[in-house]
């Protein structure tokens, strides 16, 4: 394995850098203060986008991106420590049009669109005209289990009616999200993962409705966990994606990137918390000394350093084992190689190291974040510092994209199904 960068993404990671250094750090406390006022959007993101898309600082996150389409190419692993740059800063990802959930959801146009619905909904989202959403989990059901989804679309003549109830639909609250790509059955007697379909639905619908903006263990997100309801909302049959059945495969497709950029924007954050766990370690002083000096808290350093470094490894390999098998996929050989006996190179491989990055990622963010709130002590608790907001974004994700338990099911499969 190799995981060395080519000298495209070290050149683009020094002028992320650069770029966070002198346009987004300085203005955390202005974003941090509008928002509090209810400014959402902020008015100068759309200054800070047209920065970055001049320096080339766009659309980084899609592999398979075309020449002439807007953006920088660059592999899975070349992305990965941009990733964890960006991480730094929950809201500088959208700056670079690399912000979930429109990142996947890109990735699915870009795979199964028609040309007519790359041009309608792909080509504004690559410029950055406007934001997307996702809508798959249900309140009603075990959402972790696709197969248990219970929003239907059905055909009616030359359209789709759909009706079902959503929430934690992530963007729909920002005033730019313009289209959904909701999930739901479109035929219940077929095999269990054939049942499922996406969709487009454009979210000035008639009968799509946005309901509470949920917060997330008492934060809430400016653009939106969402309850959504859609209520015999009718969409032109030209707006479903690939076809009739293909809903689980094509979330799938769409997961797994999705999931690295997940890990390492999160090993971003862990950093961050140690960074700020070692900076209040050497400036406070208790009983006599610097919190450093105290063998406990070194002993938290320590283990932090340990599990981050621990943590970026694997999802290094696994963004590289996702590299190798898109090179094969363009070489057309997955076959072969499957058939040869060397598929650990393939998409199965790949599948099981994002699975154990799932779980080992957003645990070790929690324990990061929580030995940071404890060097901290009361100050930890309070909006004066953001490692409340990192040590809940650390226990979102052990539910978001999957639960723990089901990439642990996955990985134990594997084990138990021997080499």
């Amino acid at each position: 394995m190799d995981f060395q960068h080519s000298p495209r993404s070290i050149e683009m990671q020094g002028a992320v850098r650069d770029f966070l250094r002198a346009e987004v750090l300085p203005r955390e406390a202005e974003y941090d203060a509008l928002v509090a006022k209810g400014v959402f959007p902020v008015p100068f993101f759309e200054e800070l986008k047209a920065k970055a898309k001049k320096l080339g600082l766009w659309n980084l996150f899609l592999p398979g991106l075309k020449d002439g389409e807007p953006g920088t190419r660059l592999s899975n692993l070349d992305y990965a420590p941009i990733a964890e740059m960006l991480g730094r800063v929950f809201w500088s990802s959208e700056l670079m049009n690399c912000s979930a959930p429109d990142t996947g959801n890109m990735e699915v146009l870009h795979l199964v669109a028609t040309p007519e619905q790359k041009e309608r909904w792909l080509k504004p989202l690559m410029e950055g005209e406007i934001r997307s959403c996702f809508s798959m989990t249900e309140p009603a059901v075990a959402s972790s289990d696709p197969t248990n989804l219970r929003t239907e679309i059905r055909r009616d003549g030359d359209a789709f009616t759909i009706n079902g109830k959503k929430w934690f639909t992530s963007g729909a609250a920002n005033p730019r999200c313009k289209i959904a790509i909701v999930m739901g059955v479109t035929d219940g007697d077929a095999k269990p993962h054939e049942r499922m379909s996406m969709i487009l639905v454009p979210m000035d619908t008639p009968g799509v409705k946005v309901g509470r903006n949920l917060s997330v263990m008492g934060q809430t997100h400016p653009e939106g966990h969402c309850e959504v309801d859609f209520v015999n909302a009718h969409v032109p049959a030209s707006n479903l994606l690939g076809k009739p059945g293909d809903g689980f495969r094509i979330a799938q497709q769409r997961l797994g990137p999705g999931r690295i950029h997940h890990c390492m924007r999160a090993i971003g954050q862990a950093e961050h918390a140690l960074a700020l766990m070692t900076e209040r370690a050497k400036s406070r002083v208790a009983f006599g000394k610097p919190l450093a000096d105290h063998g406990q808290v070194g002993e938290w350093i320590a283990l932090s350093r340990i599990e981050i470094d621990q943590a970026r490894l694997l999802v290094m390999k696994a963004a590289w084992l996702m590299d190798q098998r898109m090179v094969l996929a363009a070489a057309g050989s997955l076959r072969s190689v499957a058939a040869a006996g060397a598929d650990h190179q393939g998409n199965e491989a790949a599948r099981r190291e994002v699975a154990m990055i799932k779980v080992i990622v957003p645990r070790m963010l929690v324990a990061v974040a929580d030995r940071a709130i404890q060097t901290y002590g009361a100050a930890g608790l309070t909006p004066d510092t953001p490692l409340a907001a990192i040590w809940t974004w650390g226990r979102c994700l052990r539910l978001a994209d999957g639960p723990d338990e089901v990439h642990l099911r996955t990985i134990a499969r594997q084990e138990l199904a021997g080499p």
